[in-house]
């Protein structure tokens, strides 16, 4: 299977970066891995469109050519970030703003959207800071990327992992967190 795992946080020694180290280590080796690190990439999150660049021909970006052919290759997806502020970090906000455009993720059809990347799967791991019994009044972006992203552009099933009130976790608590990580990524 092709595995891509995209790793949004820019500091390698965070709990995400623990997390993006547990899921290489205990991946099957007869998978192939690529890891698209959006901060060590300087991915560029800006979407421009004017009437030179028109919004319609997002799909045709060449600065995004590498990262479409990264999505058409992988079979299988595994997102790695925090919810900051109530989102996703906004390099990868943009990449999904870019990369996932209409033409190539999903087309419009009817009232309705076609999605263009069925076959595929994914895994959502997101971590937050806020408590997990507020967690159900607030917007929970890794279940907006299951559902109003991957879901519309037809990557299905998504499993979502949510790490929920990490400052106030102990350090045996995120010990048995990368753990369950690491039990996860075995079963892919």
């Amino acid at each position: 299977m092709n595995i891509l795992i995209i790793y949004a946080h820019p500091n390698h020694q965070s709990f995400n970066g623990a997390i993006l180290q547990q899921v290489k280590t205990h991946l099957n080796p007869k998978h192939q891995v690529q890891i698209l690190d959006l901060y060590a990439e300087k991915f560029d999150p800006l979407l421009r469109f004017d009437e030179d660049q028109l919004r319609r021909d997002l799909d045709k970006d060449p600065e995004m050519e590498k990262y479409r052919q990264l999505i058409s290759w992988a079979d299988h997806l595994i997102w790695i970030f925090p919810i900051w502020w109530g989102g996703m970090p906004a390099i990868l906000k943009g990449f999904i703003d870019r990369v996932f455009a209409s033409g190539f993720a999903y087309s419009y059809k009817g009232m309705g959207m076609q999605g263009h990347l069925k076959g595929k799967t994914a895994w959502i791991i997101s971590t937050h800071n806020t408590p997990g019994f507020f967690t159900g009044f607030l917007q929970d972006y890794g279940r907006v990327l299951k559902n109003q992203v991957l879901g519309m552009c037809g990557i299905k099933p998504c499993q979502l992992t949510s790490l929920a009130y990490l400052r106030g976790t102990s350090y045996e608590k995120r010990q048995k967190m990368l753990a369950i990580i690491g039990q996860q990524a075995q079963k892919i």
